[in-house]
């Protein structure tokens, strides 16, 4: 539980106080324990604690646990080492079997108080469903020294929808599954007056002829799904959004199958449906106020006798012939025929998807940065600007018409790969997906490297899942658009 108290004493199990070198060297607090403010004093006269990046000092006073935490200078600060720091302070092995504990923050602007709030919110929530010892950091009640703000209340829910996209990618592919997604979404949606729900079920989709989405879960025990929410947030008719998500639950690999050392974290390729989910969940609890479409294409890329196969040549919704060069770029696909026929029967005026779509993004990009392609500048500098105000972060590759011939095939309209050996896969993969929109605004994010930890930490995120691209999207509907 966070909470929020500008009066407080300072006179929990523990509290945190974090100094920048400036700070520090002032030694002007305006603490109502004196006593604290004395010893903590003391500790810095003596030079023991200097505060630079990451020094962690514990301060025991009787039964309390005073850690002092060092940001380095004051210039130094930035969006993710305020939010790592914050995560590493109250994840701190000293403050392990404390159940209640305070927070100073080194300044008292909404910047900084939202940075910490995401830093133990989302820097310290580790997924321990199927651990028996568990942290549990996010079951102590935590008081922030600071008078409570809407938008800090909004931080907290917007956090929730974070996590929520994280406990469904961590979790087992045999869980979380098309039936659970669907599950999950009615329950989101269920009760509120502006929301309709449609889901096009394995008949429909034959039947509409969404054959790309289908030949991908030719191999699984699992229903496809396609899924659509309505959200009905303005009055202004015809301006929609729309969100879009890949949702592979499992990601074989196909026939083309996935070596070891990759297959076994490819739960995480539903993470783009998952960040659809989570954003939907923070537009319902934020109340925002524009016509949204959130869309999740539910498959799973298993293998089976009915598998598809490498070679094979598939009619998509919108009429394309697509050769499947190989069944292991299946996100494409699913995505291919969802975004057609958004755009025929729904006709948005702008398109986001996401997906963790090529390895050849994290060549390119690494980890820290999702891949960006887009078809309108202006819509991109938005989504560029939504990455920055929330650390959600992005970086734009080009997107040309050249690239369409890296999509030639000889047997069908176009193929599902690019150019060979990888080149330009992460452009490559856009432009297949470009090949569905049609004229509608449209901006592709990459989260491939972005969507999970594979090691044991990165920045303020722990081994598994991020939530990468839901306060991006989040704040690019609620502020940008």
């Amino acid at each position: 539980m966070l909470t929020f108290n500008a009066n407080s004493r300072l006179n929990k199990d523990a509290v945190i106080v974090f100094l920048t070198e400036e700070s520090a060297k002032s030694k002007k607090w305006n603490f109502k324990n004196l006593s604290l403010s004395k010893d903590i004093l003391q500790v810095i006269s003596a030079k023991q604690f200097l505060a630079n990046e990451g020094e962690q000092f514990p301060l025991v006073r009787g039964k309390q646990v005073c850690l002092l935490v060092g940001l380095g200078k004051r210039s130094d600060v930035t969006k993710t080492s305020l939010r790592t720091i914050t995560s590493q302070a109250v994840l701190s092995p000293f403050l392990k079997k404390l159940k209640s504990i305070d927070i100073v923050a080194h300044e008292q602007n909404e910047a900084t108080i939202i940075g910490i709030i995401e830093g133990i919110l989302i820097g310290g929530y580790r997924w321990e469903k199927y651990i028996a010892k568990k942290s549990a950091v996010l079951s102590k009640s935590i008081c922030i020294l600071s008078v409570s703000k809407k938008i800090y209340i909004d931080t907290i829910a917007s956090c929730a929808g974070v996590n929520l996209t994280r406990d469904l990618v961590n979790d087992n592919a045999d869980v979380v599954n098309s039936n659970t997604i669907e599950k999950t979404i009615r329950h989101i949606v269920s009760g509120k007056k502006n929301i309709s729900l449609k889901i096009l079920t394995e008949k429909e989709l034959k039947k509409k002829g969404l054959n790309l989405l289908l030949a991908v879960n030719k191999g699984s025990k699992y229903p496809p799904k396609l899924i659509i929410v309505n959200y009905r947030g303005s009055s202004k008719k015809g301006d929609y959004t729309a969100i879009v998500g890949k949702g592979v639950t499992f990601d074989t690999g196909g026939l083309n199958l996935k070596p070891t050392g990759y297959i076994e974290t490819m739960r995480l390729d539903m993470g783009g449906a998952g960040a659809v989910i989570g954003t939907l969940k923070n537009t319902i609890s934020l109340k925002i106020k524009k016509n949204i479409l959130f869309v999740c294409g539910v498959v799973e890329n298993a293998i089976g006798p009915n598998a598809y196969k490498p070679g094979d040549v598939v009619k998509s919704y919108d009429g394309k012939t697509v050769e499947v060069a190989n069944t292991d770029a299946e996100g494409r696909l699913v995505l291919a025929d969802a975004l057609s026929y958004l755009v025929k029967n729904y006709k948005p005026a702008r398109i986001i998807d996401l997906a963790t779509l090529t390895g050849a993004c994290v060549v390119a990009l690494g980890y820290d940065y999702s891949g960006l392609v887009s078809s309108d500048d202006n819509f991109a500098k938005k989504v560029l600007a939504a990455a920055n105000d929330t650390d959600d972060r992005a970086w734009q590759l080009p997107s040309y018409n050249g690239l369409k011939d890296h999509l030639k095939s000889q047997y069908a309209d176009i193929k599902n790969t690019g150019l060979p050996k990888g080149a330009a896969g992460t452009m490559s993969a856009g432009e297949f997906l470009r090949q569905f929109v049609g004229k509608t605004k449209w901006a592709h994010l990459d989260i491939a490297g972005t969507a999970f930890v594979a090691g044991p930490s990165r920045m303020y995120f722990g081994y598994g899942a991020t939530g990468a691209g839901v306060r991006l999207l989040t704040d690019l509907l609620k502020n940008k658009l």
